[in-house]
């Protein structure tokens, strides 16, 4: 316990150190947006939002991520983001605490760190750019399914074991589950991963519907999954049998939500980008650091301040029906 003490009393100090010595710029530098993934659609929307911040305020948006959705991987890519000399890595995090050594050793060689969409460790970055509050994404989801099914079995089909949001998302609905007797009807029968890919996620989606015959509904809180997990039940004649909630670019599955059979919970992603590339540019030059209460302005979107734990919070998101799917882009 001592050693874990001093260990992060020591990581502390070596940020500390090396935000000394970092110089703060005088116009907008070089981010480097390093997402979970590549082929994510998600995060390719998301840079769309952080170059438009940059055509409106200069600098320059590199983005980089691996083909596999690991720490592991990501820790290259952080080590290459340096060799190139970017000013700030927003990093989308596959693994809170995996990758945080790695971040460490960039603020020891003067590049800042900031994490948006999935949180780091809080000792390695300054600030996390949420697209909405945990808690908040998760009493949405698990009040959709309560909607969809009313009272029965489910299950959660999430990204990865290590997936930071998701794993605080389910952790929420756990407790709710447990606490609120709102949901007393409903039973959790298990939490399974489709690790980032379109076919384990599909696979996954039948083998809950064979392995309980008696599942009403599936909450997916991953962009990746609910769409295939949807086809995966439309192929089977399980669609509508099955209810799905969860979280998705809504134009990928516009479809079943016209149709009644999915519901999403969902935020704009090119806000998201945007956000963060305006809170990395200030973290560049040192109008914020990171505390409680500092603000900031991003453009478009306004006036933003940092909450507890250095966290910025885009806005709520929403639930997408038929009436209002036409307004998501993506």
């Amino acid at each position: 316990m001592m050693r874990t003490l001093m260990s992060t009393v020591g990581a502390f100090a070596l940020l500390a150190s090396a935000a000394q010595a970092q110089d703060c710029l005088t116009e907008p530098g070089t981010i480097g947006f390093l997402p979970k993934l590549d082929t994510d659609p998600y995060f390719q929307v998301a840079r769309e939002g952080a170059q438009e911040a940059a055509d409106e305020i200069g600098g320059t948006v590199i983005q980089a991520a691996p083909s596999q959705a690991t720490a592991e991987a990501q820790v290259e890519f952080i080590n290459n983001l340096v060799a190139q000399g970017v000013d700030v890595i927003a990093i989308a995090g596959n693994d809170a605490n995996a990758v945080a050594p790695a971040l460490q050793r960039a603020a020891a060689n003067g590049v800042r760190v900031i994490s948006y969409d999935s949180d780091v460790a809080a000792q390695a970055r300054s600030v996390f750019v949420n697209q909405a509050l945990g808690s908040s994404l998760a009493e949405m989801m698990l009040q959709s399914m309560a909607d969809m099914i009313e009272e029965g079995q489910f299950a959660i089909l999430s990204s990865t074991p290590t997936a930071t949001n998701q794993n605080a998302w389910i952790a929420q609905m756990e407790e709710e589950l447990a606490n609120n007797p709102d949901y007393a009807g409903l039973e959790l029968v298990t939490v399974v991963y489709g690790e980032e890919s379109e076919q384990i996620n599909q696979q996954q989606a039948l083998a809950l519907a064979q392995t309980y015959p008696d599942l009403k509904g599936i909450i997916v809180p991953a962009g990746i999954g609910l769409p295939a997990a949807a086809r995966a039940l439309e192929e089977a004649g399980l669609v509508g049998q099955i209810q799905l909630t969860g979280l998705a670019p809504a134009s990928l599955i516009r479809r079943y939500i016209e149709e009644g059979s999915v519901q999403d919970i969902w935020w704009n992603v090119s806000d998201l980008g945007y956000l963060a590339y305006y809170a990395a540019q200030a973290i560049a030059m040192c109008d914020i650091t990171g505390e409680t209460g500092e603000t900031f302005e991003a453009g478009r979107l306004g006036m933003y301040e940092i909450g507890e734990n250095g966290e910025i919070v885009l806005g709520p998101a929403q639930i997408v029906t038929p009436e209002n799917v036409g307004e998501f882009a993506f």
